[in-house]
Order: structure tokens, then C-alpha cells, then sequence
């Protein structure tokens, strides 16, 4: 079966440093993959290799079997890959509802659909009674679900979060785990990058744990807990 998203051997390098090292990832529609590993071990930059924002240096990525290697963000969106980032990218001085309108442009739909579309968008976030508000007006935690809503207007079947729950009051974590639990139900192939182990742990279907740019472990949820290679990336020996 094809994947939904697939890395072969992806490298990219910052001079003498190897922050991605041959990495092979896939996922499926309607699975979790999580990804984990301290700070510096190349999560981010693994992402940014995926979507565009960073060109790689050697391997492939591929989007339902093609190869979309080094093109743009852009074209790589048009792929179907959305992503949201660890310090949300808002616009801030748009309304909710101009910034979820912001990737649909190009659409064929009318004005109005698109608008309706954003609003049950903003409804199933919890931000429909702040649509008319700027961006910049939203707590840290609402511009993450801002900048998540934004994402999904396309309809991405490749759904990439980076840090979801960073700086997240437990209660609107709860609330965001939800969403994210939602859209794998709808079919779509989710990359999470987080430092809280236990939404990872509650959320992936799979996990991989990277070090120094590498894939140090990968497996199920239980085989990653106890993996020793992960508690000494962790914990020190």
C-alpha cells in the first residue's frame, strides 16, 4: 500500500553539522505517527525538510508515491501536506475568519461557501464568538487552534503539528488532543512532533525517536517507553 507521506534516506546538513541523517519515515491515511527526542535532535528540521522550507541535501520525500523533492512550499501544499508551527503563524492584523480564508483563494467556491466553510471551521474550534477579531487579540493557545483551523481549510490529507501543545493551558491541551484525535478518524496522515510524551503515547499509532538527526528507535507505543536507547537519550546513561 502506498503511504500517505514517505521519507527515503533524508539529509540535510548545516555545514559540518548533520541534523537530519538518513531518515526513513512513513505514514498511512488515518495513522498517528509520533516523533519525539530532545532538543536538537532534528524534529523540526525533519519537518521543515518535509514541507518545502528547507531543501535536502540527500534522499526523497514522497506524497501518495511522488517524489515532491526540493520543490517549493507551496507546490508541496498543493500536494496536500498542511503544517502548523511550534510558535504559531498568525496573521495578526486579519480577522479569524480573513486568516482561514487566506489558503482557500484559488478555490472555485463562492464567497459565500468559503466563508461558511471558515465559520463551521472556527465553530468546531471554539473561536466562532472571536471570528471578527484580529489575530492578535487570541491568548498564545487560540492562535495555536487559530493557526490548526487555518491548516485544515484546504483539507490536507497530509497534517503535519510541530509542538501543538507548548506553552498550552491542560485544559485547552485536552481540547486539542480531541481535534487531533478527530482528524486521524477523518482519514487524514498526522506527523507529531512533541515534547509531551504522554499525548504522544496517548495519540500515535506509531513512534520514532530521533537523536543527533538519526532514528534511534521505532515501534509501538510500549516499545518506545521501554526502548533503553530512548531513557539514555532522555536521561543520560
Amino acid at each position: 500500500m502506498t503511504a500517505a507521506i514517505e521519507t527515503r534516506g533524508l539529509t540535510k546538513r548545516f555545514g559540518g553539522l548533520v541534523a537530519v541523517d538518513k531518515v526513513d519515515l512513513r505514514a498511512a491515511a488515518g495513522e498517528t505517527l509520533g516523533i519525539i527526542g530532545v532538543n536538537g535532535a532534528g524534529k523540526t528540521t525533519l519537518m521543515n525538510c518535509i514541507c518545502g522550507l528547507y531543501r535536502p541535501d540527500d534522499g526523497d520525500v514522497f506524497v501518495a508515491g511522488d517524489r515532491v523533492t526540493g520543490k517549493p512550499p507551496h507546490v508541496i501544499a498543493h500536494h496536500g501536506i498542511g503544517r502548523t508551527f511550534q510558535v504559531p503563524r498568525v496573521f495578526r492584523k486579519m480577522s479569524l475568519i480573513d486568516n482561514l480564508l487566506v489558503p482557500v483563494l484559488d478555490r472555485k467556491a463562492s464567497d459565500a461557501e468559503l466563508i461558511e466553510r471558515a465559520e463551521a471551521m472556527l465553530e468546531r474550534m471554539q473561536l466562532i464568538a472571536l471570528r471578527h477579531n484580529h489575530a492578535e487579540e487570541l491568548s498564545g493557545g487560540q492562535q495555536k487552534l487559530l493557526e490548526m483551523a487555518r491548516m485544515l481549510m484546504p483539507d490536507p490529507p497530509i497534517v503535519m503539528l510541530d509542538e501543538p501543545f507548548a506553552g498550552v493551558h491542560p485544559v485547552l491541551c485536552k481540547f486539542m488532543i480531541d481535534r487531533i484525535e478527530e482528524t486521524a478518524r477523518a482519514g487524514k496522515a498526522v506527523l507529531l512532533i512533541s515534547h509531551d510524551l504522554t499525548s504522544i503515547y496517548r495519540l500515535s499509532s506509531r513512534v520514532i525517536a530521533l537523536n543527533q538527526g538519526r532514528i534511534i528507535a521505532e515501534g509501538g507505543v510500549d516499545d518506545i517507553r521501554g526502548n533503553p536507547a530512548v531513557i539514555e537519550a532522555y536521561l543520560g546513561t
